[in-house]
């Protein structure tokens, strides 16, 4: 009778034991679970409250922007890459190290933004006094404002923002018409019936997980009548055939790379007035697109 009343006892102190522990690693778990979900909430508003801020320097940018028939080139680049690093947030992780990365990127187009939209102000005051000038000064400021943009190309503020995927990317697309002078000379223009040639414009972004070596893009230029202009060459990437106007071949050194491609209307033709389709492929992926008119 005591051994059996002694081994009951045992159990009874065994099962308050078990119980006890049970109740202590449920306890756990719902406090690591609740600041799980807490974390997480603070993440996903400070997300918002980062969306928030880019999505109202962009109407700025859409203010300062709209005052101008022709919009100064920086503000309208400055633009592109802040809608690049809403669409990159939009689909990135809720992880600090992530969320700290953004906002270190918002700040520097905040400071950039003061810069531009002061720049743009003397801009303006300048624009006004060289709508009176002569044919000769008008081709200066021309030649000022490309090589401003050629400076700009070389200060790209989102080079990381694909640093962690093996393969190229580029920034700072753009396109436009130039008047190429017999010295070589390259002035832009707006003007369908004076453009010589049209200039794609990019850089290849830092990118320490490719290996330097010999590289190429592909540069297609789709004109307002939907035809792909240069070579208008095919090449097939398993399933699917690309039409490509020229191959950007080029050596990288695990640097930032700024190239320029000129592509020529077809013999005996001129470019056709409106929008005009710049896109750039690695292979059969589109890395990069933009657009520009010529009137």
């Amino acid at each position: 009778m005591e051994n059996s009343s002694s081994n009951n006892t045992g159990l009874k102190v065994g099962l308050g034991i078990l119980l006890v522990l049970f109740l202590g690693t449920a306890f756990y778990t719902s406090k690591l679970y609740k600041e799980k979900k807490e974390n997480e909430a603070t993440l996903i508003s400070e997300k918002k409250e980062v969306m928030t801020d880019l999505s109202n320097m962009a109407k700025q940018y859409d203010l300062a922007i709209g005052e101008n028939e022709v919009a100064n080139g920086k503000l309208v680049e400055a633009r592109e890459r802040i809608q690049g690093l809403m669409d990159s947030l939009k689909i990135s992780q809720n992880s600090v190290n992530s969320l700290w990365r953004y906002k270190k990127k918002f700040l520097a187009l905040q400071e950039e933004m003061d810069v531009l939209l002061a720049e743009n102000d003397s801009l303006k005051v300048e624009n006004k006094l060289l709508a009176t000038s002569l044919d000769s000064t008008q081709v200066q400021l021309a030649e000022r404002t490309m090589f401003t943009d050629s400076l700009l190309v070389q200060n790209s503020e989102l080079a990381e923002v694909m640093e962690n995927a093996a393969v190229l990317q580029t920034v700072d697309l753009k396109g436009f018409g130039v008047i190429e002078r017999r010295s070589g000379k390259l002035i832009p223009t707006e003007r369908a019936s004076r453009s010589d040639k049209i200039r794609v414009c990019f850089t290849i972004a830092k990118n320490s997980l490719v290996q330097s070596g010999d590289k190429e893009l592909y540069v297609q230029v789709i004109d307002p009548n939907n035809n792909v202009l240069g070579a208008n060459e095919q090449i097939q990437f398993e399933q699917k055939v690309l039409n490509y106007s020229l191959v950007s071949k080029f050596n990288y050194e695990n640097r930032n790379l700024n190239i320029c491609e000129f592509v020529s209307p077809n013999e005996d033709e001129k470019f056709e007035k409106g929008r005009y389709v710049v896109n750039v492929f690695n292979k059969n992926d589109l890395i990069s697109t933009s657009e520009f008119s010529l009137r």
